[in-house]
């Protein structure tokens, strides 16, 4: 509601980021910062001494990451409101750290005035998600499955792997090979094995390269 004060941790590896959200946020009525995190292990505690009104949480943390941090925290204050703050938008992410307890999800390009509608929605106990993530995540659950055999052969066309390189190792014939890519293709909606593999990215269905 209007004209309620809301409290805020924040919890960040990085002290520049920390420092710059709290000096743009605080120049806001009735929003105070209470209390910053840098490790993930460390919100519980951090949680318990402040009670703020939400947990800006971001995802890639040392030591316990965030959506592990938001599990451990659930765990312990099932009415912590945790906002997840992050730079990466991969929908296996977004989806794992709505599981683990977290109301809202923002990327770190939003702007202020967006950051500021997350923080008001999620202090009320109210979901926050944008709707073209909203619709990604609902695409991803309703969508096609994704196969384990088509899994590995998305991992392979990642590796740049043709289709006869493809059928030499898993020891199928290059016909099964063509037939399973052109079902990738249509289950993600894209048109060529370089789109594929963007997508399956980005959907977390095979793992960024080291």
């Amino acid at each position: 509601m209007p004209g309620t004060p809301l409290t805020l941790l924040i919890v960040d590896d990085h002290f520049v980021v920390r420092s710059g959200l709290t000096a743009s946020l605080e120049l806001e009525d009735g929003l105070t910062v209470v209390g910053e995190v840098e490790r993930g292990e460390d919100v519980v505690a951090a949680y318990r001494r402040h009670r703020p009104s939400v947990v800006l949480m971001d995802l890639q943390l040392p030591g316990i990451g965030g959506i592990g941090a938001t599990e451990l925290l659930r765990a312990h204050a099932p009415s912590a409101q945790v906002l997840i703050f992050s730079a990466f938008a991969r929908d296996d992410e977004i989806q794992n750290a709505l599981e683990a307890g977290a109301l809202g999800f923002l990327q770190k390009t939003a702007s202020r005035h967006e950051l500021l509608d997350a923080l008001r929605t999620v202090a009320q106990g109210r979901p926050y998600l944008l709707g073209s993530i909203a619709q990604r995540l609902k695409a991803r659950r309703l969508g096609p499955t994704i196969t384990a055999r088509e899994r590995e052969i998305l991992v392979l066309i990642a590796a740049g792997c043709a289709n006869k390189e493809i059928a030499a190792q898993l020891a199928i014939s290059e016909d099964t090979v063509k037939r399973h890519v052109s079902h990738i293709l249509e289950k993600l909606d894209v048109n060529d094995r370089a789109q594929a593999t963007a997508e399956a990215i980005r959907r977390g269905l095979i793992p960024l390269e080291r």
